[in-house]
């Protein structure tokens, strides 16, 4: 009778490999969800709104009431109505500016850390603090 013999691969260690370096490949972004935002490029240029979701692998985000398209949607359940809907499409992060606390204004935004250790943004204008709305679930 003949032994069997495996050869010894690496497969499972090289798929999990590139599935982590696929998770690894964010776009880090100056902005969050809940952030208010003005457009500064694009058809819908100077439009100020709150940010909805944050796409943090493509690197783009989604304003309310910016870049609006037409939806043809069929009703699922009976008791839905079909036709035509219209919601915001996601623009990419570098089209838009996060807006100053204090004065309203748009404003790049830089890292500080506190006394205490913790990372807090600032408005690079202002020098004012900018907190990050915490959504509720």
């Amino acid at each position: 009778m003949r032994d069997l013999k495996y050869r010894e691969t690496k497969r499972a260690n090289s798929k999990n490999a590139r599935r982590h370096a696929m998770n690894v490949e964010r776009v880090k972004m100056p902005v969050v969800k809940g952030d208010t935002v003005r457009v500064m490029r694009g058809n819908d240029k100077g439009k100020e709104g709150k940010i909805i979701r944050v796409h943090t692998k493509t690197g783009r985000i989604v304003v309310e009431g910016v870049a609006m398209v037409k939806k043809h949607r069929k009703a699922r359940t009976a008791d839905e109505q079909s036709g035509i809907i219209d919601f915001p499409a996601a623009i990419h992060h570098s089209n838009v500016m996060l807006l100053d606390p204090s004065t309203g204004e748009p404003t790049r935004v830089r890292a500080k850390i506190d006394d205490d250790g913790t990372k807090e943004r600032v408005s690079a204008k202002s020098g004012e603090p900018i907190p990050k709305i915490v959504p509720e679930r």
